[in-house]
C-alpha cells in the first residue's frame, strides 16, 4: 500500500540555521499496519526523546538524539500499544539537518489564500493577508498538516478584535501569531514539550507579536483567567482528558477549536463536549481530519 511521506524534521537547541548532529534512526515495523496504528506510535513514541519522525510504505522512523538509544528507554510507551512492533537501529553520521530541511520538507504554503507560512530563507513567495515567519530549526508545526491549516483557516472567520486566547498544543507557535495578527489583545500559549515553547517564543518574537506568553506545561497551568476562544490542536485522548479543563475557563458565549484528531473520533468529542453544555456550532474535514468548533452556552 502505497503511503503519503508525512515528515517532522529534528528539532535543535541552536537557533542557527547551520547545525549538525548524530543520530538514532529508529525503524519500526508494526502489524497490522494501518493509518489509526502509525498515529498512535507516533503518538506514544512522541513522548519519549525523539525529534522526528518519517512514515516509508513499509514503516514508521524515528530519530533519536544521540547515539545512547536502547529499547528498554522506549518499552514504557510502546508496552500497550494494542499491536505488534519489531524495531530496528542505526547510527546516523553528522548531517546539516537545517540544510537537508530547508531543501526538501519547508516549503511556503499559503493557507486559504491568505495566509502565508514560510522560513525566513525562503526568496520567493506568494504575497499574502497575512504573513508568519517560522524558523526552520524549531519544533513542530509548518501549517502543512490538516490539522494546522484547518485551524488556521477556521481562525480567519473569526472576529478576535480584543479578544483573550487561548492556544492548547501550541507547537511552533503558528495559531497564537495568527490570533495576535488577526487581533487578539492577549493570547496565551501552552505546550508540554519544551522544544515547542522555545519555538513559540523565538517565532514571536521574529514575527514582533509581543502580546503572546508562552509557557511549558499542560492543562494544569489554567487556574483563574478566563478566555474569550480556546484553540486545542493536540491529541485525541489528551482533548478528552483535558476538555473539562479548558471549559472552566472558557467564558460564556465563547468559542473553543478543537483539532488533532480523525473525523472517526468526532462522536466520542461530542459525548464529552455535550456533558459541558458545548454547542457544536461547526465542523470541517481534510484527508479524515477535522476540527470541531463548539461554543459554550
Amino acid at each position: 500500500m502505497k503511503r503519503k511521506q508525512k515528515t517532522i524534521r529534528p528539532k535543535k537547541q541552536s537557533h542557527t540555521i547551520h547545525v549538525t548532529m548524530i543520530y538514532t534512526k529508529v525503524s519500526f515495523k508494526i502489524t497490522p499496519d494501518n493509518e489509526t496504528n502509525r498515529e498512535i506510535l507516533i503518538a506514544l513514541l512522541s513522548q519519549s526523546k525523539f525529534e522526528s519522525f518519517d512514515e516509508t510504505d513499509d514503516l514508521v522512523e524515528a530519530y533519536w538524539p544521540g547515539e545512547d538509544f536502547t529499547v528498554t528507554q522506549i518499552e514504557p510507551f510502546t508496552e500497550h500499544a494494542g499491536f505488534s512492533i519489531e524495531i530496528k537501529s542505526e547510527i546516523i553520521p553528522d548531517q546539516n539537518w537545517n540544510k537537508i530541511w530547508e531543501e526538501n520538507y519547508f516549503k511556503p504554503l499559503l493557507i486559504a489564500g491568505k495566509c502565508l507560512v514560510r522560513a525566513p530563507f525562503h526568496t520567493e513567495y506568494p504575497h499574502a493577508e497575512y504573513e508568519i515567519i517560522i524558523e526552520p530549526n524549531m519544533a513542530f508545526g509548518t501549517g502543512n498538516h490538516e490539522t494546522t491549516s484547518l485551524m488556521a483557516e477556521e481562525i480567519m472567520k473569526l472576529d478576535l478584535s480584543g479578544k483573550d486566547v487561548l492556544d492548547m498544543g501550541c507547537g511552533t507557535g503558528i495559531l497564537a501569531i495568527l490570533a495576535s495578527m488577526r487581533g487578539a489583545e492577549k493570547i496565551t500559549a501552552i505546550d508540554i514539550d519544551r522544544w515547542s515553547y522555545e519555538a513559540t517564543v523565538e517565532n514571536s518574537r521574529v514575527n514582533k507579536t509581543g502580546n503572546i506568553s508562552a509557557f511549558q506545561g499542560d492543562a494544569s497551568l489554567l487556574d483563574a483567567q478566563k478566555f474569550d476562544v480556546i484553540f486545542a490542536n493536540i491529541q485525541r485522548n489528551i482533548i478528552l482528558r483535558d476538555l473539562p479543563a479548558y471549559n472552566k475557563v472558557l467564558k460564556t458565549g465563547g468559542t473553543i477549536l478543537l483539532s488533532g484528531f480523525y473525523k472517526q473520533d468526532v462522536p466520542e468529542i461530542q459525548k464529552v463536549a455535550g456533558e459541558l453544555n458545548l454547542q457544536q456550532t461547526g465542523l470541517q474535514e481534510k484527508n479524515k481530519w477535522v476540527v470541531n468548533i463548539y461554543t459554550k452556552q
